[in-house]
């Protein structure tokens, strides 16, 4: 008879080492494969992902309608009105551009809604309008909602008329530069400011640094030369209708129905009222470029990215 195993101690059978190694095998075997067919997921579903991505690109904002036919175009100018805005002179330039060639468009509607922005962008897109207009010898009508101040009414005088609610702030014709000063509250805190300049003013505008009596004439000169190209334009576009006072440049606004007394502004009225009564085609197409989801998963994804690779430049040993 033979001796039991002790308590515990695994049977000395080949049979068992056997059946167990197989098990361990096919466990391996198997989770090589769930593995291998996660990978082929993952890859198709990125796969998927880009060629939707490429679809809904190509489909990038165009007009929502039959262009064929006869219709008001409309662009929409809201928001503050910068580089990379939704307002920007690329991104307006190009609707209005898109309009103007389009044959059925029997005129073009700024419908605005914005407190101003950048003189530059305005300029660019005024400059456009008054470009456009005489190549292709349609109308230009504005439609102001809430707000056409400062750069934006810039952009609606190259219109051919200005449409107001009675309600609508219209005028801020003016220019501002802002900022903050800090040196007396440094002084008081005890705290020196260390800037290593080459060139007199190349610290121009420092907050941390005081201001000079030239360099505050300086600005001031610049904002005054960007007010005159401000006035300049708005005469220009407002010719005689256009009841000038002392405060009429001065940087203040005024509701609609004033603005309409002062020659701002031509008459009240509505998107709806002008594409009906004054372009005589009540159909409205929005020509507006919009950034559509695929751009913005785009851009989030791109962003995604340049933190990741900046993550990985972060961990890389600098040199010294």
């Amino acid at each position: 008879m033979s001796e039991p195993h002790p308590s515990g101690s695994p049977p000395s059978d080949p049979q068992w080492e056997r059946s167990l190694l197989e098990r361990l095998a096919f466990a391996s075997l198997k989770e090589q494969r769930a593995a291998r067919r996660w990978k082929i997921f993952t890859r198709l579903a990125w796969l998927g992902f880009f060629i939707a991505l490429a679809w809904l690109l190509l489909l990038r904002a165009a007009p929502t309608a039959d262009t064929s036919s006869s219709h008001t175009a409309v662009v929409e100018i809201k928001g503050e009105i910068a580089s990379g805005a939704d307002a920007s002179a690329e991104a307006i330039v190009a609707a209005m551009r898109s309009a103007f060639e389009d044959q059925g468009a029997q005129a073009i509607v700024l419908l605005i809604n914005s407190p101003g922005g950048s003189p530059v962008q305005a300029g660019m897109i005024n400059d456009e309008i008054l470009r456009l207009k005489a190549k292709h010898n349609k109308p230009v009508y504005a439609v102001v909602e809430e707000a056409c101040a400062s750069a934006a009414y810039y952009i609606a005088v190259g219109a051919d008329k200005i449409f107001v609610d009675k309600a609508s702030i219209v005028g801020s014709i003016g220019v501002l530069m802002d900022g903050f000063g800090f040196t007396g509250l440094m002084d008081k805190l005890g705290v020196e400011r260390r800037l290593l300049t080459a060139g007199a003013n190349k610290g121009f505008l420092d907050p941390f640094s005081p201001m000079s009596e030239t360099q505050r004439a300086l600005a001031q000169n610049m904002l005054d030369t960007i007010h005159q190209q401000f006035i300049g334009v708005v005469k220009k576009g407002r010719g005689d209708r256009l009841k000038e006072t002392p405060e009429t440049f001065s940087g203040l606004f005024w509701s609609g129905e004033q603005a309409v007394q002062m020659g701002l502004a031509d008459q009240l009225g509505s998107l709806d009222y002008v594409a009906r009564d004054v372009v005589k085609a009540e159909d409205i197409v929005d020509y507006t470029r919009r950034e559509n989801v695929a751009e913005r998963l785009a851009k989030r994804f791109g962003a995604a990215m340049g933190e990741g690779a900046m993550r990985a430049l972060k961990s890389v040993p600098a040199l010294r």
